[in-house]
């Protein structure tokens, strides 16, 4: 790929009017396009080689895309950038095959950061390993030395702590939750959570947003949703964040403040803060991994149902408070006690002010794994967007994984069902929960479309769109995450292989391929297959990242 660029134009900015030809776009607007002109942040033109030669006198510069593929960039549509930050800075678990791997890892982060006043680590995930016992407070207070140390399961609703930190937590032993010889979950877990990132300084903040910003950049990511809230960050955390945004070239950061409204009051405190929406990770319960998902029926290897910790009265206010507001309601639901619950909320608030006002709102759920065909309906009726995580069912789903461990193989095959979600109409945003799943797009888009239970999965097209122009419809912009003239120029450049068009059935495969269909190929995202590699990603027409030697 190469460039010729007109004296003083500063790849950090605008570039003005660029000429990219040579390639492979992928646009609805031209399913064989190769060429593409972008004018002061927008996308001007879609079109063939030939006709590329129009513009070519009066580009500001001209990218010679040497066959590369320029798609859409992605959206990520549930992301804590802080936390993700931090364990590409610091201690990371998620690749620890055993609980004595976990243990030495942490002595080593712990002596090569002897001045942190609190050591911060994620990732263990238990169920993986061969014992499924979690590191215990004297383990993890032998290998600190006695220091301070925070310790996230994978999924951030439980965690690992040593004495120390629990001393600088007054009444932990008191809270729901503590237990002195297992991770703390709930309120507890709230706490010394609280009280851990407390201990972040400005400047490790900074740094940390930072490197996860970039790192997102270089996975052709231009947008990413912020799900912070009282329970997971800061006011502060959310507004540096926003305010970094808005002032260096990165992907575009949309914020939302997971915290329950009562009134008109608290709807103008989230809008001050920048946010778009009280959505994102207001929890009504927690997860499956620490047993905290919200079950109708008890867990197939613990004896209750999980954490309820908002009900459907509450639910109710917080829509009608945040559709009253225009603002965006939101929740995080897993267990299909909770997902139930968001449903009748949300009912009762369309009851108050219209069906048409709670459905132009387009409130959101996040993860929303545990459906039946009841709640996948009420989901379409109601205008609900699912803002789902395909890479938990990698990591958790089939058989033999920790969901079946959990609720037994016949309710674990039941999660996660986006093609059912796709076929009734709900709108489908996809995202990581980094760092709980590392952001990584197009493995997301495998993931849904090689779903590891039979029916469940979508076209590789079907789940591109919904990591691409998904996200931007699940913050009410319909003219976005699409390659088509008059949209944000926000879009990613990809050495791939050769592109086809894949589907769950093999019919539609074969009709899709056919050049009379028009339906524009994406790269083979097969079990096994190299996943694409970005070379450049711009958002609003400028550069936020190139690969380097490209």
């Amino acid at each position: 790929m190469s460039q010729r660029t007109a004296p003083g134009t500063d790849q950090g900015q605008d570039q003005g009017t660029v000429l990219l030809r040579g390639g492979e776009i992928h646009s609805p607007a031209d399913p064989f396009a190769t060429a593409m002109v972008v004018s002061h942040g927008r996308i001007a033109w879609v079109g063939s080689e030939g006709a590329a030669d129009a513009f070519a006198a009066t580009a500001d510069e001209t990218v010679d895309l040497a066959g590369a593929l320029v798609t859409p960039a992605f959206t990520d549509a549930h992301v804590h950038t802080t936390s993700t930050g931090l364990t590409r800075t610091g201690l990371d678990l998620s690749g620890a095959a055993t609980r004595e791997a976990a243990l030495e890892q942490v002595r080593a982060h712990a002596a090569a950061r002897p001045r942190d006043p609190v050591l911060l680590g994620h990732g263990w995930d238990a169920s993986r390993w061969p014992d499924t016992r979690p590191p215990s407070r004297t383990e993890l207070d032998t290998a600190t030395g006695g220091r301070p140390l925070y310790l996230s399961r994978i999924d951030v609703h439980s965690a690992a702590a040593t004495t120390a930190l629990l001393d600088l937590v007054p009444g932990v032993t008191a809270r729901d939750g503590y237990d002195a010889d297992a991770p703390l979950t709930r309120d507890a877990h709230h706490a010394v959570r609280a009280a851990a990132y407390g201990a972040v300084t400005p400047a490790q903040r900074a740094e940390a947003q930072r490197a996860a910003l970039r790192h997102a950049a270089s996975l052709g990511i231009g947008s990413v949703h912020e799900c912070a809230g009282p329970d997971i960050s800061g006011e502060d955390d959310l507004t540096d964040l926003l305010r970094l945004a808005e002032t260096e070239p990165g992907p575009r950061v949309v914020g939302y403040w997971g915290e329950r409204l009562t009134g008109p009051k608290d709807a103008e405190r989230v809008r001050a803060l920048g946010a778009v929406g009280a959505a994102g990770d207001l929890f009504v319960d927690g997860s499956l991994g620490s047993h905290t998902a919200c079950l109708r029926e008890s867990y197939a290897d613990a004896p209750h149902t999980g954490a309820a910790y908002l009900d459907a009265a509450d639910i109710t206010t917080h829509v009608v408070v945040c559709t009253e507001a225009g603002l965006q309601a939101g929740f995080h639901a897993i267990g299909d006690a909770a997902v139930t619950a968001v449903v009748e909320g949300v009912r009762a608030a369309s009851e108050k002010l219209g069906l048409a006002r709670i459905r132009a709102a387009r409130h959101r759920v996040e993860h929303a794994e545990m459906l039946t065909p009841e709640t996948i309906a009420a989901f379409a009726e109601l205008g609900l967007t699912a803002s789902v995580q395909p890479l938990f069912d990698t990591l958790w789903g089939g058989d033999e994984g920790m969901y079946a461990r959990r609720l037994g193989t016949e309710r674990a095959r039941t999660l996660n069902p986006f093609a059912a979600l796709l076929r009734t109409g709900v709108p489908l945003a996809f995202g990581s929960d980094s760092p709980v799943t590392p952001l990584g797009p197009w493995a997301a888009v495998r993931a849904a479309a090689f779903h590891r239970t039979p029916g469940h999965g979508v076209s590789v097209r079907a789940a591109f769109a919904a990591h691409t122009r998904g996200g931007w419809r699940a913050v009410g912009r319909d003219d976005a995450g699409i390659l088509v003239p008059g949209a944000p120029a926000d879009y990613a450049l990809w050495r791939t292989g050769a592109l086809l068009v894949q589907a769950p059935d093999d019919r539609v495969a074969r009709w899709s391929t056919d050049p009379r269909s028009g339906t524009p190929g994406l790269p083979d995202l097969s079990p096994g297959a190299e996943l694409p590699v970005c070379l450049r990603t711009v958002v609003g027409g400028r550069t936020v990242f190139v690969r380097p030697n490209e």
